[in-house]
């Protein structure tokens, strides 16, 4: 079956087949519990943060188990839990996708000579009341 080839090499790495009618098969069911990944919030308003994982049949109790787990310990006002297999990620091939334009050192803080600047006021301010 032909893959799609595209202007964008990350697509073209992505192997794409052309005919849209044939998914793929879905994974064997596994001897164990689905894995869910566990996010937690340490103070309203603050981000949630990764913990850890959870092995458990659902999503109730893998709610349950992860308070048991990673919400005891410390302060805790709310818990995400999220199906492993529903986590989307980047391969490493495509870090090319963060890559930037040429050198932009006038969007830093350190382009600017502003220190300089303002001592030199200082001096002349300092000069002209002496």
């Amino acid at each position: 079956m032909a893959t799609i080839v595209s202007l964008d090499p990350r697509v073209t790495r992505m192997e794409i087949e052309q005919d849209p009618g044939s998914a793929p098969e879905p994974k064997a069911e596994l001897d164990q519990f689905p894995t869910f990944e566990v996010f937690h919030q340490e103070r309203t308003g603050a981000h949630h943060v990764h913990v850890g994982s959870v092995h458990a049949p659902n999503a109730d109790l893998a709610l349950l188990l992860a308070k048991e787990q990673y919400g005891r310990r410390g302060q805790t006002v709310n818990l995400w839990v999220v199906n492993t297999r529903d986590v989307v990620t980047m391969s490493a091939g495509d870090a090319d996708i963060f890559a930037t334009t040429p050198e932009k050192t006038y969007r830093d803080v350190g382009a600017y000579m502003v220190r300089n600047k303002v001592e030199a006021y200082k001096k002349q301010q300092g000069e002209q009341k002496s």
